[in-house]
């Protein structure tokens, strides 16, 4: 058991350690849903790669081609950030919807089709191998290190470029909906937390939610990526009552 689930918890930890930096940006900016628009239009790119017989046996096609959709989308939404602001939360909801009903269209009249649905939206992080880790542990060390050497990326345009590299890479290891869930539920868990260890306690928000979801999943045969949503969920509700909860007396102090 510790064989399957050891490579997984590593994956949601790689997941965790660029997604929490950027879904701090992503609540700062005020566009939530982007990340949902970005990862489902980055889903349509594996749709297309599965069903395109000539495609799929393209050289690392199901990376590159999810990959060019993601950033066709960031950059669509980096200029509308520019020239529609006011409208942009909607426009990035209508992304998203539009990448999710053509998904289900193209995919129809395929026997298989309902099966690959539910592998793109809920992942499948319990057949992630260490093989597999390989390249999302590259990207994230230099986004890393990238956003070390220069923070200011993140408020500029830069932000979609990185932002859809990593969610394409996350989206092949753990699905549409964890890669939502790590973005924003440890983001939101410390929104209001002034300390300076913020970022470190959202790591732990998030590296305790993926443990204890791997957990229910191998302990009660569970859906991994679901069981992982939700304590996620679980664990950012937790931290975020007891911070408000024990802020007023920290400030008395």
């Amino acid at each position: 058991m510790l064989q399957v689930l050891m490579p997984a918890f590593v994956a949601g930890i790689l997941v965790l350690s660029t997604h929490v930096i950027l879904g701090r940006q992503v609540l700062k900016r005020g566009i939530i849903f982007i990340d949902l628009a970005i990862a489902q239009v980055a889903a349509l790119g594996t749709v297309l790669v599965h069903m395109s017989h000539e495609m799929e046996h393209m050289p690392l096609a199901n990376l590159w081609m999810p990959l060019c959709f993601a950033l066709a989308a960031a950059g669509l939404i980096a200029w509308l950030e520019k020239h529609m602001a006011q409208e942009l939360e909607a426009m990035i909801g209508c992304f998203y919807v539009l990448a999710a009903v053509s998904a289900m269209l193209i995919l129809s009249h395929d026997p298989h089709g309902g099966e690959l649905l539910k592998q793109v939206l809920s992942g499948q992080i319990l057949w992630v191998d260490w093989s597999t880790l390989i390249l999302p542990a590259i990207a994230s060390i230099l986004v890393l290190a990238l956003v070390l050497w220069r923070p200011q990326l993140l408020s500029g345009r830069a932000f979609y470029l990185l932002f859809a590299l990593m969610i394409t890479l996350s989206v092949e290891l753990v699905g549409v909906y964890l890669v939502f869930s790590s973005l924003i539920l440890p983001a939101l868990a410390i929104n209001r937390c002034k300390s300076k260890w913020a970022l470190a306690w959202a790591y732990l928000v998030g590296a305790v939610g993926y443990l204890l979801g791997l957990w229910l999943s191998a302990s009660y045969d569970l859906p991994a990526g679901a069981a992982i949503v939700v304590t996620l969920a679980l664990s950012a509700l937790v931290f975020r009552l007891t911070y408000l909860r024990l802020a007023p007396y920290k400030s008395m102090a």
